[in-house]
């Protein structure tokens, strides 16, 4: 937390220097958050302003003394996400930010050669893809449309692989780091075929990301157009979901006026009851792909040090793993019988 017994538990002895001192000099943090963005970081993430970098130093300090080999970046910005996902715990969000480079040094089909101009196909086909407007509370609407898939032209990694680059496209602002996303999965059309492609590995892996391995706060999960199959994924899924995210999925079945009820009319394209136009997915791609550059340069500093190897981090949740494939092993026989 950002409290003074914390940063006085984890900094650096008083009059001997720390050792990132000695680090390559990082750039200057410029906070771009408006007022009311201030206020709200200070009243739900326990942000305070004038202790932010602070901080943000307590929790380098924290990854030089017990991660010298994490190989992360430890610009201000960057750290900055990991203490707003997990509301300024230092403990806490070390452990996130340790599980975001396992996760990604632990699944290299997903994670190597990760940068826009690769997932262009997937982009194309529509399968995700970010609403144009904000809803009320400022946060971006991911998008997601598996019936647009074709499994024959790629496997399901690469949609995942889409995904990811979108909401790390979207981390990089500060009010989506504050603010959090919502997203809007449309399940029209998904059959049995398709669905057995998210297999008990991709199922476990991709809730690990989305819970204890990536600094963003997703605020709620709205499910349309899910097929009978559907319920009977989410009944597995769910024992493996925190309560507080579980909570957070709404099931609208063919419902627009409840989707409505959590998304409004008025950014929502037409497709779905909404008044804003066609769904246009143009112009997220060009985005994402103009951010080539920045992808290539922000995860170059992302490379796991020779001297180590995946198995040298720890991530939460390990105990429970025998647990959750034992359990998501009974997936396949069950999606048969609830279609």
């Amino acid at each position: 937390m950002s409290g003074e017994s914390d940063y006085t538990r984890t900094s650096p002895s008083a009059g001997s220097p720390s050792d990132n001192e000695f680090l390559p000099d990082r750039p200057k943090y410029v906070c771009t958050l408006s007022p009311d963005l201030v206020t709200k970081a200070r009243e739900e993430l326990q942000e305070k302003p004038e202790w932010r970098l602070r901080d943000v130093q307590a929790l380098r300090d924290m990854v030089c003394k017990d991660y010298p080999s994490l190989g992360t970046c430890l610009d201000d910005a960057f750290l900055l996400r990991f203490l707003r996902a997990r509301k300024f715990d230092y403990d806490r969000a070390l452990q996130l930010l340790v599980n975001y480079h396992t996760c990604r040094r632990t699944w290299p089909e997903v994670f190597s050669n990760l940068k826009p101009s690769a997932i262009k196909p997937v982009l194309e086909s529509g399968v995700v893809t970010v609403l144009p407007h904000r809803d009320p509370q400022g946060r971006h609407v991911v998008c997601i449309r598996p019936d647009r898939w074709t499994p024959s032209n790629y496997p399901i990694t690469e949609n995942i692989r889409a995904i990811y680059l979108t909401l790390e496209k979207l981390i990089q602002s500060e009010e989506t780091q504050v603010n959090g996303i919502v997203i809007l999965a449309d399940y029209k059309g998904v059959s049995l075929s398709k669905a057995s492609h998210f297999g008990p590995f991709v199922a476990k892996k991709v809730i690990g990301i989305l819970q204890d391995g990536f600094p963003i706060r997703i605020k709620a999960v709205n499910i349309i157009n899910e097929p009978r199959i559907f319920k009977g994924i989410f009944a597995i899924i769910k024992p493996f979901l925190k309560e507080k995210i579980a909570n957070r999925f709404f099931l609208h079945g063919c419902d627009l006026n409840s989707l409505h009820q959590n998304i409004p009319p008025v950014i929502l394209p037409e497709e779905y009851g909404g008044t804003a136009g066609k769904l246009d997915i143009s112009a997220w791609n060009e985005l994402l792909l103009a951010s080539e550059e920045d992808f290539l340069r922000d995860f170059s500093e992302l490379v796991l040090p020779c001297d180590s190897s995946p198995h040298d981090l720890l991530v939460s949740g390990d105990a429970d793993e025998k647990q959750c494939d034992d359990s998501l092993r009974g997936m396949k026989p069950q999606l048969y019988y609830c279609y």
